[in-house]
């Protein structure tokens, strides 16, 4: 009977693991996994992680590559990695699919806010359980008017990301990635729905009634956090902008892009960071279930801008990278 009893201790742990435990937990186990495959060897992580433009390329070099029969025969494939190449074969889905992540994202954020609007049973539960640990914690948690922000930032970027899939990009018919890469998108934005308010949750459950009196420090976030939001949303958009109107594959040039790699996900980073300021508790720089969610962003998008890095230094030659940042300045 040891082993129930161990099952039944696990469940209690559980138990008492908050809301905003859960997120954090999922944004830190999923930017552990992507490191992971990031760190695996150049053929693996070639088909784990390439899509596009890079999975094309990786395809038709490992066609020229492969030697004959017989010398596959001699030199024999890894079992392990011919399975994998099959799986991610597979189990491919449209590239286009990632429009389906912004539909989600602005679709959790309504389901929310009628949640609050007409007080459901679902947030009320969520947010009684994270306030109750909260209060046993003695812990502050963000105002109202912090979670308020901190909610239409998040809407705002889904509602434009919903835009430029409409109107401004233009998804190739044959790009494709791997299942698991749209799956962990879905993932990202469901956390990240409850993640934007769940650390304000005592704020919630008193209705944004009371707020702290000159809370000055609060405002100084929101006020910051709000204006590094708005230049990187819009810088985003231009970017996206720019990466639509260039010719198929060709090299980016212009604006940010002379200076990085991939300027779109150091704006990237760059909102969500900036939720985490705007929700950040008093006596706090940053909330941390959101910071959870910028390691995470980070992690995903800089195994991105390092592959990207080198695509453009195998097809452009390496004058077309050199003096650029890939993601972060001064550090990557």
């Amino acid at each position: 009977m040891e082993w129930r009893e161990l099952l039944q201790a696990g469940l209690d742990r559980l138990s008492v693991v908050t809301p905003a435990q859960w997120c954090q937990a999922f944004f830190l186990l999923a930017a552990g996994g992507v490191l992971a495959v990031a760190a695996a060897p150049r053929d693996a992580r070639a088909l784990l992680i390439d899509y596009g433009a890079r999975k094309a390329d990786q395809g038709r070099q490992t066609q020229t590559q492969q030697p004959s029969a017989g010398a596959r025969g001699a030199q024999g494939r890894n079992r392990l990695l011919s399975l994998l190449d099959t799986l991610t074969a597979w189990t491919q889905v449209p590239h286009s699919w990632f429009g389906t992540f912004y539909i989600l994202s602005a679709a959790c954020s309504i389901f929310w806010l009628a949640q609050f609007l007409f007080d459901g049973a679902l947030l009320r539960r969520i947010a009684s359980r994270q306030a109750d640990a909260i209060q046993a914690q003695h812990a502050s948690s963000p105002t109202a008017r912090q979670v308020a922000l901190g909610w239409v930032m998040m809407f705002a970027q889904a509602a434009r990301r919903i835009y430029e899939q409409a109107a401004v990009v233009k998804p190739s018919r044959t790009s494709r990635m791997w299942v698991v890469h749209w799956l962990l998108g879905l993932g990202f934005y469901l956390a990240m729905s409850v993640a934007i308010w769940v650390d304000g949750s005592a704020a919630i459950l008193d209705r944004g009634r009371h707020h702290a009196a000159n809370d000055y420090e609060a405002l100084l976030k929101m006020v910051v956090a709000g204006r590094v939001f708005l230049k990187a949303w819009v810088g985003q958009h231009q970017c996206h902008k720019h990466l639509a109107g260039l010719k198929k594959y060709s090299l980016p040039d212009t604006g940010m892009f002379r200076r990085y790699i991939c300027p779109h996900y150091t704006c990237e980073c760059l909102l969500y960071l900036s939720m985490a300021v705007a929700t950040a508790p008093p006596g706090s720089l940053c909330n941390r279930t959101l910071l959870c969610a910028v390691v995470f962003v980070a992690a995903n998008l800089g195994v991105t801008a390092s592959g990207t890095r080198k695509w453009y230094a195998q097809k452009f030659g390496a004058s077309a990278v050199e003096g650029k940042w890939n993601m972060v300045p001064f550090v990557f």
